[in-house]
Order: C-alpha cells, then structure tokens, then sequence
C-alpha cells in the first residue's frame, strides 16, 4: 500500500537521494542536507497546533511505500510565499503605443517583474521516482495536496498557484536564462537556481533591471520558451488544469516556465471531497471503487489510495489495511473523493 504522510527527520536520507534524482531546475529541493533539515523542521511545526499563527509554513510530505517504508516521492504546500522574501515573478503585458504622424498603433508585449502572488499558497515538489511511474500515481500525488487543503482551510490562502518547470534542451541549458537572465547576473543557471534555494532572492532584487523587457528584442529561441514547460511538466500542467488551474500570464524569472492559479475554493478535489464516518470492514470486493482517503488528523496526518465503499448510512466503507494505514478506528471521521484516473496521469513528473 501507498501512504503519504508528513516528512520526518529519519525521511533524510531518501530525500538526499531524490534530490539528486531531480535533476535540474528545481529551487524547493536542493541537494544540500542542511537545507533538508531546515525544511524538516519547518514542515514538523507546519503539522501541529504550534504552526497555526504562522503566515507563513511549509507543508512537506512524502509517499511511502508501506511495505518497505522506503520514501518514493514528493508533494508540498508552502503557505504565505514572499511575506519573509519577495517571491518575484515575471508578468507578460501588452503596451499599447500610437503615432497620429504616423497614423499607427502599435502593440509590444513586455516581461515586467513583479511579486503579484505575495501571501499566495503554492503547491510544488511533486516527484515520483521513475520506477513507480504508472498511471494514477502522479495524479494521487498531486492531488492529495487538496485534501489538506481541504482538511485545514484556515491555515492556507484563498489563492492557490503553481510554478512548474521551463523547456530546457537535452543538454539541460534554458533558452530564457541563456539570452535574458545570465546577461544581468553572470553566473551558470543551475548556479542561480541553488543560490535561490540556499540564500533567498537578494541577489534578483539587486541585479535584475525593474523596468519592463521587451520580448520582441530577445532572441526567437527565447521567445519560444516563455511560458512553456519543461516536457517532463507538461503532463503536470495538464493535470492542474483539469483540477481549475489557469494560465494568466505569469511565468518564471529564470526559465520562463508557466505559472498557474486557482481560488482555493474552486479546485475540484476540494470542492468535490466529502467528510463522514468510516466503517472497516473484513471484505472489500475487487470491483470496489477507488477513493482518495485522508485521516483529518494534523499532527498524525496521512492519505491513501484504497478500494472503498459508500454504505445507504453514508459511511465510508474500508478494510482493515486500510484503516491501519491511516491510523483509523471505526466511527473516526475521514475526508474522501472518488478517484478517476485522468489521462494526464499515465506519467508522474517534477513541478
């Protein structure tokens, strides 16, 4: 069985060992064990009634194989982004210029960077290991985050975004970074992205120009890129659209990479999950639907994917593996959705 739980310190090593599977271009999960534990211990203070006056938190879990208890992915929530350090963004406008001389208007558009997402929730570090990727499970991943959302609506924002990865080349280089970025900061992309991890957004705020970059003097090969995903992405972006994610116009500072949003509200899992109480049963037939499952339960939390039941008394039916796995008795209230495989599931990705 397949559990996502909280991360915890003993999790070190296996996250160690994913960061260095991730490759390239991913700021939440750097390589580096110092930052590991301070992500640990925030996400420890995230799951208990410690966090609850915090702005801002990082809500960090794992899935794990139940069996083996071996860590196989990756799924977070980060509440309040940019209130400790300016979350910046570049937005893509039109300016709009006319000469009556010359009897024309003209039409520009232009990357301005801004923090406009400030005090948002965002959703990320979503990564499955390659040998667990079969359909279904980089959906469950990704959607189990809206369970928590939720489970604990007063501790996350009323919008809710995602930021995935830009279109790099076989060789790992960005296009964007390439023509635009290293211009104004003079260091190796992957150089920048650790430094954002590791230090903050300092360094943006002193070297990137504030006034606004028009796209038509980059080159194409960058102009190509803004607002496309990495192709190991686009699977996640066409999952978070089905979930109500939008495209509005904001992509990455570095690699151009989309960034999408929703009202927390209007995000399908959460709008369509259900509470109430659970039964545990002996049997559970194999023609049982699926449901996603979580326990409710903050500083113990946990989420499955499991074969399920509604009863005429509207309990959730679910055998004992199951129960055992959220740490359940019979009666305890659960949240659940129906699960449906979507056809962007069949690969499981890094955004």
């Amino acid at each position: 069985m397949l559990l996502i739980r909280p991360c915890q310190m003993s999790d070190l090593d296996d996250l160690m060992e994913i960061s260095h599977a991730v490759g390239r271009g991913m700021t939440s999960m750097p390589a580096c064990e110092d930052a590991w534990r301070e992500k640990l211990e925030a996400s420890a203070r995230a799951f208990s009634d410690a966090g609850k006056e915090d702005d801002v938190s990082t809500w960090f879990m794992v899935l794990e194989d139940h069996d083996t208890g071996k860590v196989i992915g990756t799924t977070a929530l980060y509440t309040g982004i940019g209130l400790n350090k300016p979350f910046y963004s570049y937005k893509v406008s039109t300016l709009v210029s006319s000469s009556s001389d010359l009897d024309t208007t003209r039409q520009a558009k232009v990357l301005s960077m801004v923090n406009d997402y400030t005090g948002a929730t965002e959703i990320g570090s979503l990564f499955l290991r390659p040998d667990y990727r079969k359909p279904g499970l980089g959906q469950f991943l990704s959607r189990a985050r809206y369970l928590t959302l939720a489970d604990f609506p007063e501790r996350f924002g009323d919008t809710v975004m995602a930021e995935l990865r830009g279109w790099q080349d076989n060789d790992g280089r960005s296009p964007l970074w390439d023509h635009l970025g290293s211009k104004f900061f003079g260091i190796e992309f992957q150089d920048a992205v650790n430094t954002t991890a590791l230090k903050g957004t300092q360094f943006i705020s002193d070297l990137m120009p504030k006034y606004p970059i028009y796209i038509d003097l980059l080159p194409q090969a960058a102009r190509e890129v803004i607002g496309k995903p990495h192709d190991s992405s686009a699977p996640a972006l066409n999952m978070l659209k089905k979930e109500g994610f939008q495209f509005t116009g904001y992509v990455d500072l570095f690699d151009g990479g989309p960034s999408v949003q929703v009202p927390t509200q209007e995000i399908h899992t959460v709008r369509d999950s259900q509470t109430g109480p659970c039964q545990i049963v002996d049997v559970m037939g194999e023609d049982a639907p699926l449901f996603m499952i979580s326990n409710g339960q903050l500083e113990h939390y946990r989420v499955t994917l499991a074969p399920a039941r509604l009863d005429d008394k509207g309990q959730l039916q679910i055998d004992a593996a199951t129960a055992d796995a959220l740490q359940l008795n019979a009666g305890d209230e659960v949240r659940y959705v129906e699960f449906k495989r979507a056809q962007a599931a069949k690969a499981s990705v890094a955004a």
